[in-house]
């Protein structure tokens, strides 16, 4: 089992550098909520680390001309544990942390047309080219030689009766000219000395069909003025699995009396308004032909199109390539045969696409030019535009120096480094939940201690498995001129500094004025000495450059040097400890953090 000394506790989570994760202070109570009495008799707190997006132009039925447009748990990467089995003895550790990814949103284009916000929106139902139906109310007021101040209802006839002067046609009157048509009729009796003023009061509901492949189905009431956007709406939108949005009609006693592509709303902001009527039908047609477009786009999604080929400039125009998207890789399945095709965008308009057919929008850019960042000791700028393959010496001839400088001690941090060191701590994780999780036990005491050692040590990894390394590269000083330079990479100039840093298992890490001659045992007597045997200890010294070396306690120090004593690992296994000490050094070396 891991057994931790009182003295240890109290210096968990020390850390050197920017480069260290958050929330490492107080590290032993998180991670192992122990006492010193605890710690003896090897039992362990329930406390733990808790670890924690009508149709339109006639042959693609996009509505716009496209020229217009330009057994047993294992540590995962992350700290996340997955599923655990029974480990020996039957004892298992309980999970850290169980993450469950996100569902994807659906990928078709449209889908996220229909989510209430039509049919819960309703205006009055008028506008000047609402055409007076039956049953609809008019408001009638005439003053005068003759006065009428009234509500008249349309009658199946089509006519209302305007008192004295006798039926009157209104159905299918504009609203703009109802008043108008009121007036003629009245001027017919009354040549003069009577007003009018008539206008629309009430819209009479109607009720719709929605049927084809929408989610329900159904018959759904509104006002005849309301969009077929509501309509669709109400019953639940398009099918996104079967439905199409580039084929909507409006049927009327079997006869079709306007399409619609719905996509020219959702690009073009289009829409043709038609007055419906009791008993219409709005028909959601099956889906037609899809291509499906990812990459450097926009618009990441699966289109719709109403005609069997489109150019590959006409799907370009709806998905959007972002700025610098230059070729494009189009997977085609056309029966029991796939094949790839790659071309530059520029040559779209000559590119034809299928049904089925998968677009990958990329940015195919060579390196013309690299940016480096130089920080540190030094009175130069900060960020160098260098041609593509240049050196480090090509960086340091521009650097400034300043009386502090130690140019011979650059250090370069790179962050290819920095993504390969942390995810070769993954596998030394990985190894080592493996290790503890099969362990044989011979009695059910050993597999009880067994198991709250597995459990501490899947807390370990989670909590190391958030060290964020700095991706040093160690430098030679005779060779390092001729390193070359990647984008992105961080170049530091050390200061020169006339202290030894001291850190790790020591009673009061702390910094050390540097004097000659000093050795490692030293300077951490100079620190309150170790917190463990010295003759046990190890000692890792990290020079300014990066370089790092195993030392015993009479080795030689330098300025600006740093200490890192390793803790002392106690298991029955092995393996354990050789895995936990690798982690370890590991840790200290690249990311100059310890704790245990």
């Amino acid at each position: 089992m891991i057994n931790l000394s009182t003295g240890r506790k109290a210096l968990i989570a020390l850390m050197l550098g920017a480069a260290s994760t958050a929330g490492w202070a107080g590290l032993s109570d998180t991670l192992f909520g122990l006492s010193a009495t605890d710690s003896d008799s090897g039992s362990t707190s329930s406390r733990g680390a808790a670890d924690g997006g009508q149709r339109g132009a006639a042959s693609t039925g996009f509505g716009y001309n496209p020229n217009d447009v330009a057994a047993g748990a294992m540590m995962l990467q992350g700290g996340k544990v997955s599923r655990q089995q029974g480990g020996p003895g039957g004892m298992a550790p309980s999970p850290v942390d169980v993450s469950v990814a996100p569902q994807a949103p659906n990928s078709m284009f449209g889908s996220q047309l229909f989510g209430g916000t039509f049919h819960n929106s309703r205006g009055t139902g008028f506008n000047p080219g609402y055409q007076v139906g039956i049953g609809d109310t008019v408001t009638l007021r005439m003053w005068g030689a003759f006065v009428f101040d009234g509500q008249l209802t349309v009658d199946p006839q089509g006519n209302i009766f305007v008192p004295n002067v006798g039926p009157v046609m209104v159905a299918g009157v504009r609203n703009a000219d109802l008043n108008g048509r009121v007036l003629n009729e009245v001027r017919k009796v009354y040549k003069a000395n009577v007003n009018v003023y008539a206008s629309l009061d009430v819209a009479q509901p109607v009720k719709v069909f929605v049927t084809g492949y929408v989610k329900q189905p159904g018959m759904y009431g509104g006002i005849a003025s309301e969009s077929i956007l509501s309509y669709l709406d109400k019953a639940g939108g398009v099918d996104v699995d079967r439905g199409s949005y580039v084929d909507v009609m409006v049927k009327r006693s079997g006869v079709v009396r306007k399409r619609f592509n719905l996509y020219d709303f959702l690009l073009n902001g289009e829409i043709d308004q038609l007055q419906l009527a009791d008993g219409d039908v709005i028909v959601v047609g099956p889906r037609e032909h899809v291509f499906t477009v990812r990459g450097e786009v926009y618009n990441a999604y699966d289109f719709e199109f109403a005609t069997p080929v489109i150019t590959l400039q006409q799907a370009l125009a709806v998905a959007r390539p972002k700025p610098g998207a230059t070729h494009v890789s189009i997977v085609r399945r056309q029966g029991t045969e796939r094949t790839t095709e790659y071309y530059a965008i520029s040559n779209a308009s000559n590119v034809r696409l299928n049904d089925g057919d998968q677009l990958a929008v990329t940015s195919d850019r060579y390196a013309g030019t690299i940016q480096v960042r130089v920080e540190g000791a030094h009175s130069g700028e900060h960020a160098l535009v260098l041609p593509y393959g240049s050196t480090m010496a090509q960086v340091l001839s521009q650097v400034r120096k300043n009386p502090l400088s130690r140019v011979d001690e650059a250090q370069l941090f790179r962050k290819s480094v920095a993504d390969r060191q942390k995810e070769m701590l993954g596998v030394e994780l990985q190894k080592l939940q493996e290790a503890a999780l099969s362990a044989p036990s011979a009695t059910s005491e050993e597999a009880n201690l067994r198991s709250k050692e597995a459990e501490n040590i899947t807390k370990f990894a989670a909590l190391a498995s958030k060290t964020e390394f700095k991706g040093q590269v160690v430098l030679n000083e005779q060779t390092m001129g001729n390193v070359i330079l990647e984008d992105g990479d961080v170049i530091n100039i050390p200061e020169r500094t006339s202290v030894v840093m001291v850190h790790g298992e020591v009673l009061f890490p702390n910094a050390v004025e540097w004097q000659s001659g000093m050795t490692t045992s030293d300077y951490v007597a100079h620190v309150g000495g170790y917190t463990q045997k010295a003759d046990n200890s190890k000692i890792i010294v990290i020079h300014q450059n990066g370089k790092a070396e195993l030392a015993d306690s009479g080795a030689k120090v330098e300025a600006g040097d740093e200490l890192m004593v390793l803790p002392k690992v106690r298991s029955k296994s092995i393996e354990i400890t050789r895995g936990i000490t690798q982690i370890l050094y590991q840790m200290a070396v690249a990311a100059k953090l310890i704790f245990w």
